[in-house]
């Protein structure tokens, strides 16, 4: 009976949390997706990463960030949690080598030259954005914005790629900031985590 009147009273606390939260992700600590001493996976995962979700052909499938969040982010029969989960066959490409006749992806978007869950979003919750995109939609009214950060060709002209800020947290150094996109042309891809 205590167990129970434990989890519940633990289910209300998040889910009001949550419900006040900017984003999904703003209602959890660190400790949500990261494990300081227990970890299941290269990025301190909380949760082992996920790979049979990932689509056929997968660079670095148990190592990428893909894998880390389709530990949450996949259907519990694909070996995720059931958390708002995505299909590798209903979305935009990841865990592949871009396709340069198809996407013009700026380096600095990529781990080790591979399209990831982070090339598009950056899921901490410093990030403002909707979904957290990279970059601002105006809470997803200007998806075209977004969209013209990697396919400049095929956007509405009146958008310009040149004007657009990518948001960024994973520099730990640096701290969150934004970049133009000029900037990430010619950064140095993000390497993958390091093989232990």
């Amino acid at each position: 009976m205590i167990k129970k009147a434990i989890l519940t009273a633990s289910f209300v606390f998040i889910t009001a949390g949550a419900s006040f939260a900017a984003g999904a992700h703003d209602g959890m600590q660190c400790t949500g997706c990261h494990s300081l001493h227990n970890a299941k996976g290269a990025l301190i995962a909380e949760v082992a990463p996920n790979t049979k979700a990932l689509p056929d052909g997968a660079s670095r499938s148990a190592k990428s960030v893909s894998a880390f969040c389709l530990g949450c982010h996949a259907d519990a029969d694909k070996g995720g949690m059931g958390i708002l989960p995505i299909s590798a066959h209903t979305t935009h490409p990841f865990g592949s080598r871009v396709n340069k006749k198809v996407a013009n992806v700026p380096d600095g978007l990529l781990r080790d030259g591979v399209m990831e869950c982070v090339s598009c979003h950056d899921p901490h919750p410093s990030n403002a954005n909707y979904k957290y995109l990279r970059v601002d939609t105006k809470g997803g009214k200007q998806m075209a914005a977004f969209c013209d950060l990697c396919h400049p060709a095929k956007v509405d002209k009146s958008v310009s790629r040149d004007s657009l800020r990518v948001f960024d947290s994973m520099d730990e150094v640096s701290g969150a900031k934004t970049s133009a996109v000029s900037d990430l042309a010619g950064a140095k891809p993000a390497a993958a985590p390091e093989k232990k």
